[in-house]
């Protein structure tokens, strides 16, 4: 197929990017390489996308490139592209995320009126239900996002489901459940957990380690946007990797795997984040198939070896 990629440079991305070259598909890829965090680490993304003759990237923004062109011929589009981060969204920067996380998305979807398309599916994100009601949570629970970044994110989301319903457009967004890996961005709590682990640096804990996540392995979350891209569903589905843990039983793993304790820096809650996350993933299972495969255990291993393998030059 031709696979058309928006944020082709960032984490998911990258690895997305990377499996639909192995199975075969000419990609062309999209990114704005925008500095939200050091685009060098983009750069070493799309460096090891380099061999493939059939990548192509163009380095554009969404809200002013020549969309019906690039399109012209694609099968499947996955869109990653987004301003992410829940801390930063808050105040002047809101305007940012209103851009590239809505104004965006609809200009894409505008552009995909016109457009013979098996899928268009979007990364959406579990913020849009901000302090849940209940868990593991179901897509039928009334969101309710307690962050600037959540509200675009479901914005956008909405918009996907506006175009199907109004323009047949087969949207699938799938509501990411706090994505680690490989790679992962810099920001990030596991990027920046493991480097303090391996480097003997402190910490910095926002809460009292007793907030649980629905952590979700990479290379999990690409087999479902592969698996909706691929099938005939269309709708919200949840993508969760079912290691439903504190972050205080991550630090001990983490320190575990390194071989000594992490030094942890007490920090207050932040505005925005929320206490627990947690995905029934029913509709993702009987939808297209998703199940997650990769323990919480080992995919912390292979972060571990990813950074020491980018220390060692090996």
């Amino acid at each position: 197929m031709r696979s058309f990629v928006t944020g082709a440079a960032g984490f998911v991305g990258s690895h997305l990017c990377r499996r639909l070259l192995e199975r075969g598909d000419t990609v062309l890829g999209i990114d704005a390489m925008t500095d939200y965090y050091d685009v060098t680490r983009k750069e070493t993304n799309l460096a090891a996308l380099a061999d493939w003759d059939s990548f192509t990237l163009r380095r554009a923004d969404l809200l002013d490139a020549p969309l019906p062109q690039l399109l012209d011929g694609c099968d499947v589009v996955f869109h990653l592209a987004g301003q992410p981060g829940v801390r930063p969204s808050w105040g002047s920067e809101f305007a940012v995320y209103a851009e590239r996380n809505i104004l965006a998305t609809q200009r894409l979807l505008e552009a995909l009126r016109d457009v013979p398309l098996r899928k268009i599916v979007y990364s959406s994100s579990s913020s849009v239900y901000g302090d849940a009601e209940s868990y593991p949570t179901v897509e039928t629970m009334r969101p309710r996002p307690v962050s600037p970044y959540g509200v675009t994110k479901l914005a956008a989301e909405h918009l996907c489901e506006l175009y199907r319903v109004n323009f047949s457009i087969p949207t699938a967004s799938l509501r990411l459940f706090t994505v680690y890996g490989p790679g992962q961005r810099p920001d990030m709590a596991f990027s920046r957990l493991i480097t303090a682990a391996l480097y003997g640096r402190r910490f910095p804990l926002f809460g009292d380690g007793r907030q649980t996540r629905d952590f979700t392995y990479v290379g999990d979350v690409v087999d479902a946007l592969l698996a909706a891209a691929g099938s005939p569903w269309t709708g919200v589905a949840n993508i969760g990797g079912g290691a439903w843990i504190s972050m205080a039983e991550v630090i001990s793993l983490v320190g575990a795997l390194v071989g000594r304790p992490v030094e942890v820096v007490p920090m207050p809650v932040q505005p925005g984040d929320v206490r627990d996350t947690a995905a029934d993933t029913t509709v993702a299972r009987q939808g297209f198939g998703y199940a997650p495969s990769v323990p919480l255990a080992d995919g912390l291993a292979r972060m571990v070896e990813s950074e020491l393998a980018l220390t060692t030059g090996r």
